[in-house]
């Protein structure tokens, strides 16, 4: 009996998504505008992650010949994605040795392959546009969502710099926001001081896309071949259904 309990205090565990272990019940986590079926966006997503993620972090259950599925040609892909290797075939490997990661950063950076699976799309896309300045942590950068982080804001001149504000809520308690104070190459700031950072999120949405088609990329093709069949079964019993209405109702019509 005592083994039948504690194997259901583990499967009510993993019942629970990750991104609630990964955030933590007080740090509300934004919706993550996920379109699997928007090439496009993984397009843009796969550029922003070999340019700036592979610098550190790996990804080695991927390969880069599977971004063919994404409407790229092998030629686009070696002359535009691919930097630590010449291998259209190989893994996403990362050329910075492990032991510098832990030098640098303190913990050798994770493997992104099954991020997305891990922490959950709206984690990764807080995440990423959650930065701020911090000087007491060691890269001068803080997280909202992964507080203490060892990462650096690889962005920063994107998004620009913002700082963690403690303002009063309506309930009367303090709470803790961020606050863009200097715009980067994808956001702004009005006349009033108000923020704008559309552009920014939608290539942080890109990128978080993306991740979510890497840690499972076959489910593209799942949904589409889902797609074609829901039709096939429709069309094929259509007709069946009709006339079988038809004959079970004639005595009565």
């Amino acid at each position: 009996m005592k083994k039948f309990i504690r194997h259901l205090i583990a499967a009510a565990a993993l019942a629970v998504p990750a991104s609630v272990f990964a955030a933590g019940a007080s740090v509300p986590l934004d919706k993550a505008p996920i379109d699997i079926q928007n090439v496009e966006s993984l397009q843009r997503g796969a550029q922003i992650f070999t340019n700036y993620c592979l610098s550190c972090h790996s990804a080695q259950a991927m390969r880069y010949n599977r971004l063919t599925d994404l409407a790229l040609s092998e030629k686009q892909i070696k002359e535009n994605l691919m930097f630590a290797t010449e291998k259209v075939g190989d893994t996403m490997k990362v050329a910075m040795a492990p032991a510098d990661g832990k030098k640098w950063f303190g913990a050798t950076p994770p493997d992104l392959s099954l991020i997305a699976r891990a922490r959950g799309a709206d984690y990764l896309y807080s995440y990423l546009r959650g930065f701020y300045r911090d000087p007491s942590r060691p890269t001068g950068w803080n997280n909202k969502v992964f507080d203490k982080v060892g990462m650096p804001h690889i962005m920063w001149e994107w998004q620009g710099d913002q700082v963690m504000e403690t303002v009063k809520g309506k309930d009367g308690h303090d709470t803790h926001e961020l606050k863009l104070v200097k715009a980067g190459a994808f956001t702004k700031i009005d006349e009033n001081g108000k923020a704008n950072t559309a552009e920014f999120d939608s290539r942080m949405a890109d990128l978080t896309n993306y991740m979510v088609y890497m840690a499972e990329p076959v489910q593209v093709k799942r949904q589409q071949i889902g797609y074609v069949v829901l039709m096939f079964l429709v069309l094929l019993l259509l007709p069946f259904a009709y006339f079988l209405k038809k004959e079970y109702w004639k005595d009565i019509h």
